[in-house]
């Protein structure tokens, strides 16, 4: 039952991942609602874990898990900063086609 919970978390991430890295459209509330079931399903499974009583098919699943985390919080970041890059340039044009430059130490032509 852990395992199939690690791997639909996993599907969800990797789905996530593929759509942002091939700018696809997502359903980004669908997608955070799967992950926070996953999460609150992983909650309940692993209340009274022993992490030292873990067998080698969980710890495998664990490991590709985090890696397509990673993988994921990279892709995220990187859009996050392109939004955040984005938003500035729009910020700043707006700013610019606001002002008639009375305040500034520009010169406007």
């Amino acid at each position: 039952m852990l395992i199939a919970s690690l791997k639909r978390l996993e599907d969800t991430v990797a789905a996530e991942t593929e759509a942002l890295m091939a700018h696809r459209p997502i359903d980004q509330e669908a997608v955070n609602r799967r992950k926070s079931h996953s999460l609150l399903e992983l909650t309940r499974l692993t209340r009274d874990l022993d992490p030292d009583q873990l067998d080698a098919p969980v710890i495998d699943q664990l490991l590709r898990l985090r890696g397509v985390l990673e993988r994921n919080q990279a892709t995220v970041g990187l859009h996050l900063r392109a939004v955040e890059e984005i938003s500035g340039i729009v910020a700043d044009s707006l700013r610019d086609a606001e002002s008639d430059g009375t305040y500034s130490g520009h010169v406007r032509r």
